[in-house]
């Protein structure tokens, strides 16, 4: 068979690592919401694959997270047995630590086991940070970026 046609190894290794970059308009608070479909983790109790949907919503301070490295750090939970409760708390940590952003909140939607969804959600606020209030122009629907 023709290695070539089928494309070559892929080069990109998951990892820890979260790449950040300036925020381009640090003056101002502005929402980052991204969605992450293809969330995987193991069950620790039966090393059976988890299915998750994640969602971050955050507020930048001086840094945002690159989206590639956000993609690797993701998937290098896919061999790991986690509890949902802890990988939820834990990609929060991870990017807090990475970003220090002025709001986040990770929601972790995971896809049913034994007849049980599991949604959690944590969140980190800046000490004194304070939202502006809120103005509703209008709502994005939940599958906005989903093509068809």
């Amino acid at each position: 068979m023709n290695e070539h046609l089928l494309g070559g190894k892929p080069t990109a290794q998951p990892t820890k690592t979260l790449e950040t970059f300036e925020n381009p308009n640090s003056q101002r608070d502005f929402h980052i919401h991204m969605e992450i479909p293809e969330f995987t983790c193991l069950c620790p109790k039966t090393g059976q694959p988890d299915f998750a949907v994640i969602y971050l919503d955050y507020i930048p301070n001086k840094l945002c997270v690159e989206l590639k490295s956000l993609k690797l750090y993701m998937w290098s939970f896919r061999d790991e047995g986690c509890f949902h409760e802890a990988v939820t708390n834990q990609i929060l940590d991870d990017l807090v630590s990475a970003i220090d952003p002025k709001f986040m909140r990770v929601t972790a939607k995971f896809y049913v086991r034994g007849g049980i969804f599991t949604n959690v959600v944590a969140e980190h606020r800046a000490p004194g940070w304070q939202p502006e209030p809120f103005v509703e122009l209008s709502q994005f629907s939940a599958q906005s970026n989903i093509r068809g």
